[in-house]
């Protein structure tokens, strides 16, 4: 089975929970970003014309940059869009790479349950009780974002390692970059176009014409 074949059979047998996934994921980062911009903006605007630095903006964008970046690691972690050095796989046969990519899935699971999972509690579970100054939040409200991320990702992981297990290695779930327009062609003028390109097409043919 070739590559192009097993791309199109992977991407078509997608879960609605995988694409459900991710559009939550994408929107959830979307509202995230929003939110940051419209605080830093308020940060800067009280500081600059008001004169009156703002006593939570600096702690709310510092976690919101914190959730902004577990979630959008999320999304581009269900898209199958993270950077991978694959040429080891790549050079390796069929069955060696299928291993592989089971092996990648496996610890990619194990570090999303482990570390991110029940790191994220326990984290969560020490800091439950620690005020932010200036907000009605504590830190441990803060520190959700480490086990729901670490959640999404144990799930895709799950999802991804049942497809490595049946057709190898995957295929990115991005967008292809056919879908994007392609700019307009620009003509280029050749050497010998310019103002004067019509005078000297004249001027060889008068001199053809008195030979």
């Amino acid at each position: 089975m070739s590559t192009a074949s097993v791309s199109t059979q992977v991407t078509a047998q997608v879960s609605s929970l995988r694409r459900g996934i991710i559009e939550t994921l994408k929107w959830v980062s979307v509202v995230i970003f929003a939110v940051l911009v419209l605080v830093v903006l308020w940060q800067v605007f009280a500081r600059q014309v008001l004169s009156q630095p703002s006593t939570w903006s600096t702690t709310v964008a510092q976690y919101m940059l914190v959730w902004l970046t577990l979630f959008s690691m999320a999304f581009v972690f269900a898209e199958r869009g993270h950077v991978a050095v694959d040429i080891v796989s790549r050079l390796a046969p069929p069955a060696v790479q299928k291993i592989l990519a089971i092996l990648v899935e496996l610890a990619v699971a194990l570090f999303a349950g482990l570390g991110l999972v029940w790191g994220g509690i326990r984290g969560v579970a020490l800091t439950w009780g620690q005020s932010i100054p200036g907000l009605s939040l504590t830190i441990g409200h803060m520190y959700l974002a480490l086990p729901v991320c670490g959640a999404i990702v144990f799930v895709v992981a799950i999802l991804d390692l049942i497809d490595a297990a049946r057709f190898g290695v995957l295929p990115s779930l991005e967008p292809p970059a056919s879908d994007v327009v392609p700019a307009p062609a620009i003509p280029r003028q050749s050497a010998d176009a310019g103002p004067h390109s019509r005078h000297r097409e004249s001027g060889e043919k008068t001199d053809s014409t008195e030979v």
